[in-house]
């Protein structure tokens, strides 16, 4: 994990988590593969200050093969973090340069980026039983940071599992791209996944992405 990427205490599973054998399997045939990348749960991407500076989290659905499976970074290595890190530093939320590694400078400002599903699944798809037993490390996440006050789920999946997270009934929060909803203190704003699919394909547009971020900053102030 980043260096400059403090742990939240109970939080994050260990390197060789057992709990998703689907997913465990994959893993062992990454590092078979590739020992020199990370294959490992991917741990929730703070601000230099920690915790306690956090008053926005992004959550995405799992992590990449080729992207933060191989870095350790959420949203580190492949397309995804192009879109995604470049929209926070356009509305305050990054510094610094984004160039797709853990030495880079690019440092989070307010913002927490983590998974709904923190091992990689084969073809970027995790199953119902994988992203339920995950929920264990996404809602004491959401629960150590005592100054979050906005959510941004990227995706159906993300979105449903933090609502699920945060004990709301998924028909009370229904996942819309820009559909914004009051849970108990936060703002929760969804949007389709930053992936390269939705871009190449126009389901989601830059300005769209923008749009939501947009919405987070002025709830912000």
């Amino acid at each position: 994990m980043p260096a400059h990427s403090p742990a939240l205490p109970g939080a994050a599973p260990p390197r060789d988590c057992p709990l998703c054998p689907r997913l465990a399997a994959f893993r062992e045939e990454w590092r078979a593969r590739e020992p020199g990348w990370h294959n490992a749960p991917v741990e929730t991407f703070l601000p230099r200050a920690g915790a306690d500076e956090v008053e926005l989290l992004v959550v995405g659905l799992a992590p990449g093969v080729r992207g933060a499976n191989r870095t350790g970074r959420p949203f580190t290595g492949d397309y995804a973090g192009d879109l995604l890190y470049a929209t926070l530093k356009r509305f305050g939320f990054a510094t610094g340069e984004f160039e797709a590694r853990l030495d880079d400078s690019l440092q989070l400002v307010g913002a927490a980026i983590t998974n709904a599903v923190r091992c990689v699944p084969p073809e970027n798809k995790p199953t119902g039983p994988e992203i339920n037993t995950c929920r264990r490390f996404l809602t004491p996440t959401l629960e150590a940071l005592p100054r979050l006050r906005a959510l941004v789920t990227l995706g159906r999946i993300a979105h449903d599992s933090t609502l699920r997270a945060l004990g709301v009934r998924l028909k009370d929060a229904p996942f819309s791209h820009g559909g914004r909803h009051d849970i108990g203190g936060l703002q929760l704003v969804s949007s389709y996944h930053c992936s390269r699919y939705n871009t190449n394909t126009g389901v989601l547009t830059p300005a769209m992405f923008e749009d939501v971020f947009r919405a987070v900053r002025e709830h912000l102030g």
